[in-house]
């Protein structure tokens, strides 16, 4: 379910340590704990902004570089995240070889509440050195009030276009207190433009992956002809009741408007009760209300929880053949299930060609509040696909990184879906991550559940939709 823009300038590596380390010298390497220095951590990170020299890569190296040479040996890197439990072991190992080679100390803190306490922490001036944001939209507002360090002249900017898609990094600015500003860097992505079908009976069955949005729709109308409602569709999550359908909507508007309107739309620049807004739905439509192509029929949607939703591909022979879902949807197929053999998935179609093959994602965005050069060998650290190197070879994840090898990955499935964001004509985030949490999670998700459950019609849905807006 979790903006975007510009910036640029820097100076010599040199100049940057010694100016750094007169600051840091002021305070101490601290504890477990944020450290305290008046530029070097802490507190005010708008001196910290201000007054910090952003280095060009020097004659001895980057700030990794030096790092992986011993430098920084000894320093401690706070970082507060959403990652508990199994998450948390999987990010603890994929930095555990950094870690050790350079000797700098990642303390890592996960809570479930990172949210709620993100906003308190850098408000009261005891913000992490480095922040993880499942939601860029919540770094966005944290971005405007100048406490988030500009990356823009910290990390080299060059490598950075090689190495990502450039949506990422368009994804990766936001406004600042003064401008627009590199408010953080990704490192770990999910895709949500996947249709997941029963791969062995679906080949048995003589049918072929669809190519455009037209051949998906006459598959879905030949699937109907032969006795199965083609689409398997749940909406259903408790008090997140709603938010699959925000991905549908959101695929469908970068299928059939620009990605400029896409972005528009994001800041209630577009509203929903717009021309474009409308036809997405309106597309969307055709196929949710119709009885034929839903199993269950579309009253059905509201009440089938999203994880059971594809329950029905995997009977003997299957009652339904496609789900739309992100690649962590798999956590709720059938354990007995394999991957490649008995299930796979395909890009969800181009709609309008002149718009490409987009792609939705969502992930995670790293943001520096604290800038000293031990955080910014981390932070470069972490735009290297060996950052996330071990957690890629776990599965469940995508690097975002062009340099994050497709050997890697330890299915065919994920090196696709790793390839197809790589070749992306365009990346955008989840769109109701970004919206406001009265609109994105608020009226979005009920005005979803309310025009499918027929409460209301589509005309008076977008209007309900557009009310938050005016609510946030």
């Amino acid at each position: 379910m979790t903006r975007a823009k510009k910036a640029k300038t820097s100076l010599l590596l040199s100049l940057c340590l010694s100016f750094t380390m007169m600051l840091s010298a002021c305070g101490g390497s601290g504890d477990a704990g944020p450290t305290k220095e008046p530029a070097a951590s802490g507190g005010d990170n708008k001196e910290t902004i201000e007054t910090t020299t952003p280095p060009e890569t020097g004659k001895d190296g980057s700030p990794l570089e030096l790092a992986m040479q011993g430098k920084y040996k000894g320093t401690k890197v706070t970082m507060f995240g959403p990652f508990v439990d199994v998450d948390k072991k999987k990010f603890e190992e994929s930095i555990k070889d950094f870690e050790e080679k350079t000797g700098i100390d990642i303390q890592y803190e996960g809570s479930k509440e990172f949210e709620a306490t993100i906003n308190v922490r850098v408000d009261g001036g005891n913000a992490p050195d480095i922040a993880d944001f499942p939601q860029p939209g919540l770094l966005a507002s944290i971005a405007k009030t100048g406490k988030v360090v500009d990356l823009t002249n910290i990390l080299d900017q060059e490598k950075l276009k090689k190495n990502y898609n450039q949506s990422w990094l368009d994804m990766g600015t936001m406004d600042g207190k003064d401008g627009k500003i590199m408010a953080g860097i990704w490192n770990r992505s999910n895709v949500k433009s996947l249709v997941w079908y029963p791969k062995k009976q679906f080949d048995e069955a003589g049918y072929k992956v669809p190519e455009t949005w037209d051949e998906m729709m006459a598959l879905t109308e030949q699937i109907a002809k032969d006795g199965d409602p083609a689409w398997a569709i749940g909406i259903e999550s408790g008090a997140a009741t709603g938010w699959p359908g925000t991905d549908w909507i959101e695929n469908i508007m970068l299928r059939t408007t620009s990605p400029e309107n896409y972005d528009k739309w994001v800041k209630g620049e577009l509203p929903f009760t717009s021309p474009e807004v409308k036809n997405a739905f309106e597309i969307m439509s055709k196929i949710w209300l119709n009885k034929d192509y839903v199993y269950g029929g579309t009253k059905s949607i509201v009440t089938t929880a999203f994880g059971d939703a594809p329950k029905p591909m995997f009977e003997n022979p299957p009652k339904a053949w496609f789900n739309l879902t992100g690649n962590f949807i798999t956590s709720f197929f059938p354990e007995t299930a394999k991957v490649d053999q008995d299930y796979d998935w395909f890009y969800l179609p181009p709609i309008d060609e002149k718009y490409g093959k987009p792609v939705l994602v969502a992930g995670d965005i790293y943001a520096m509040f604290n800038d000293r050069p031990e955080v910014r060998a981390v932070m470069e650290f972490f735009t290297t696909g060996e950052s996330i190197k071990t957690w890629v070879q776990s599965g469940g994840v995508i690097a975002p990184m062009n340099d994050a090898s497709l050997d890697w990955y330890n299915s065919e499935s994920d090196r696709r879906m790793a390839k197809l964001v790589q070749d992306a004509t365009t990346l955008r985030f989840d769109g109701s991550d970004l919206m406001p949490g009265k609109v994105g999670a608020g009226s979005f998700w009920k005005g979803m559940t309310d025009y499918v459950s027929g409460t209301v019609n589509l005309d008076e849905a977008l209007k309900q939709i557009q009310k938050g807006w005016d609510s946030k």
